[in-house]
């Protein structure tokens, strides 16, 4: 299945059982002291405090994971969760990272 199907799964879990989250949660992006017109998103970020990436791949790559940490630095947060979908076991695919 696509990515948005999996993220569109996990959204309806966590509102089932009352925990906070935002999907598609925008960043906007600054240089210098400016505010761009342009933003970033990544997937999820679970109760204000966790940055999720989803993906569906063959193996997950040294690319997902820097787009991972360019998203916890970004949002200013300190632990990310890459969960890759297309394995055996969902919790073969997890990766944990922490700023």
């Amino acid at each position: 299945m696509l990515e948005s199907v999996y993220e569109e799964c996990l959204g309806y879990e966590l509102a089932q059982l009352g925990v906070p989250f935002v999907r598609q949660a925008e960043l906007p992006i600054r240089y210098k002291e400016a505010t761009l017109n342009i933003s970033c998103r990544f997937d999820m970020l679970i109760e204000d405090a966790v940055v999720l990436g989803l993906k569906r791949v063959t193996e997950v790559t040294a690319v997902h994971e820097a787009q991972l940490l360019t998203y916890l630095r970004l949002a200013k947060k300190r632990v990310g969760l890459l969960i890759n979908f297309n394995t055996d076991l969902v919790k073969h695919g997890i990766k944990r990272r922490v700023l």
